[in-house]
């Protein structure tokens, strides 16, 4: 199923917008709105655009969610298979650390591009922070300027 997607002059597109394609397309590590264009330009630096079809995705909001989610799944994984072979072998602790130190590295650097990408993909397809073209931009109302008191302080 294709999205439909048209865009407004500021780089931010209206439309349909489907969550499991967009989170597809961002785990892929590609733009969530054409799904062509580069999510990334470095390792975990999201494109301020995308320079296929000029989406803004400097908008997101990832924070801590990709690490967090990054822990929890390659957590899972290491684990499963620390006492799978633990059970079956019981190997030297010296063989535990030599196997699943590199591992749990290997794997957590190459899970984490597809995690922040679906995230930031999510973030798109919800219309969550900047990326809703209707909203206006959020503004604290509460924010008063300290005047001087008298004392010149």
């Amino acid at each position: 199923m294709q999205d439909r997607v048209e865009h407004h002059f500021d780089g931010r597109s209206t439309g349909e917008r489907s969550v499991l394609n967009a989170m597809l397309r961002g785990a892929l590590l590609k733009c969530p709105a054409c799904g062509i264009g580069a999510m990334f330009h470095r390792y975990l630096k999201v494109s301020d655009h995308c320079p296929h079809c000029g989406e803004a995705l400097h908008y997101h909001r990832a924070d801590d969610a990709p690490p967090y989610f990054t822990i929890v799944i390659v957590g899972h994984v290491i684990v499963s298979l620390v006492l799978s072979l633990e059970m079956a072998y019981r190997p030297a602790l010296w063989i535990h650390a030599a196997l699943w130190l590199p591992l749990t590295v290997i794997l957590t650097l190459l899970a984490l591009p597809p995690i922040k990408g679906a995230l930031v993909a999510l973030q798109w397809a919800l219309l969550m922070h900047g990326f809703d073209p209707n909203a206006k931009e959020e503004m604290d109302d509460s924010y008063e300027p300290a005047l001087p008191d008298d004392k010149g302080t």
